[in-house]
Order: C-alpha cells, then sequence, then structure tokens
C-alpha cells in the first residue's frame, strides 16, 4: 500500500435512491385527482387528433373540484418536471381551458395551431309532450366535422341531462330528426342556453346526469366561450 493510500477509508457504497417529486415550483403539491388526471393524460405526446386531446383531459376531470386552485397545480407541477408528457399537458390545457387558467397555461405553453370553429345549430322542442329540449351543435377542427348533442331536461328546470360528442354529423341529425321537427337556431342563442343549462346543474350539484354530461363539461365549455366570441 502506497503513502499516499494509508490511512485512506474506504468510500463507502450507497444504493442511489431516486426521488420523484410532487411539488412544483412555489411548493405546490398534487392531490389524488391531480395525480389521476396527469396519468389519465400520460398518452397525449403520441395524440395528433385534436378532439381526442380535448375528450382526454375533459374526461380525465372528475365533477366539482376543478377550480383555478387545481388547475395552477396542475400547471406548477407539470412546469417543475420538464418532460414529452408535461408539455403535450400544457398545451392541452392552453387549448381546452377558459378564464384565467387558459391565460396561465398560454404564458407557459403557447397552444400548438388550432382552428375549432363552431358552425350550426339546430334544436327539436319535446317539452310539451315528452318534457325536453335537444340540441344538436356543430363544429369543425379545419375540415374535420364531428356534433355535440345535449339534452335539456324541461321538467327539471332546463338542467341538462345527457350530452355526448359524435364525429358522424349526419347519423346524429337524422337520429335527432327522428324524434320530433328540427329547426335551426342561432349558434349564439343555442350555447346560451346550454350555459344556462350547465349553471343550474351547478347550483343542484346532486341531480343525477349521465356521466358524459361530466366527461364532456370541458369541452362543451370552450364551445360556449367561442360561441360568445
Amino acid at each position: 500500500m502506497s503513502r499516499r493510500t494509508q490511512g485512506r477509508k474506504q468510500p463507502l457504497h450507497r444504493p442511489i435512491v431516486v426521488v420523484r417529486s410532487l411539488r412544483g415550483p412555489q411548493g405546490t403539491e398534487l392531490d389524488d385527482v391531480q395525480r389521476a388526471v396527469v396519468q389519465a393524460c400520460r398518452d397525449l405526446p403520441q395524440t395528433s387528433d385534436p378532439l381526442e386531446v380535448e375528450l382526454t383531459l375533459s374526461s380525465a376531470v372528475p365533477p366539482g373540484v376543478a377550480d383555478e386552485k387545481f388547475w395552477v397545480g396542475l400547471i406548477d407541477h407539470a412546469l417543475s418536471l420538464p418532460s414529452r408528457r408535461n408539455l403535450a399537458l400544457l398545451r392541452a390545457m392552453a387549448v381546452l381551458l377558459t378564464g384565467r387558467p387558459r391565460e396561465w397555461a398560454m404564458v407557459v405553453a403557447p397552444p400548438v395551431a388550432d382552428s375549432l370553429r363552431v358552425r350550426s345549430s339546430w334544436i327539436c322542442d319535446r317539452s310539451l309532450d315528452a318534457g325536453y329540449l335537444a340540441l344538436l351543435c356543430t363544429y369543425a377542427h379545419g375540415v374535420d366535422e364531428h356534433a355535440m348533442v345535449f339534452l335539456i331536461d324541461e321538467v327539471a328546470g332546463g338542467v341538462i341531462r345527457n350530452a355526448f360528442v359524435t364525429r358522424d354529423v349526419v347519423v346524429a341529425t337524422e337520429r335527432m330528426a327522428g324524434q320530433g321537427t328540427l329547426e335551426s337556431i342561432n349558434p349564439e342563442a343555442a350555447h346560451w342556453l346550454l350555459a344556462k343549462s350547465y349553471d343550474r346543474l351547478d347550483r343542484w350539484p346532486a341531480l343525477t346526469v349521465d356521466p358524459e354530461v361530466h366527461r364532456t363539461r370541458l369541452v362543451a365549455n370552450r364551445r360556449i366561450v367561442l360561441a360568445f366570441g
């Protein structure tokens, strides 16, 4: 043993422990629901269809939890751990959210080029005999058209009971026409009815509605805002 190595302690070999932080730049810790949203959106980097991106994020968020604090926590988390997944999540939020959460997301991750447009709307009034209004609203991402169909319960005071998204606009129109007379309605007026219906649902959250009403809520909210210009 040389003089240089005499008296030196042998290095300790400790296992390397990887700590996955769930805290953002401001110390925001993700709760169980936020972690579930991040997990549900893990495949966003491989999703090129803009409607699928919207539906993935919208369906991942359970009802009654997505206030501004909720979105701030997700944005902080995504910023604290840069990755393709988190960048895709930030871009999805920048596209889909409305109000201040959308503005915050856009600051850190400008949305990808998006060409969503509100197109036409129709109403089928069955309030006198069946007690409901049906709305069919069409939209397009570029040339790819899709529709949202909403069933508004007039007996319950105008609460939205059912909602779904379909790419087959022709079939949806034909089936809705089979329920009664379709009348064209100004898109802004149609989305005003939707906004009122969702507002009533917020005031009576205990009402039983189809789960798709909640899963498509963010998708509908974005289109309501867009229809109002």
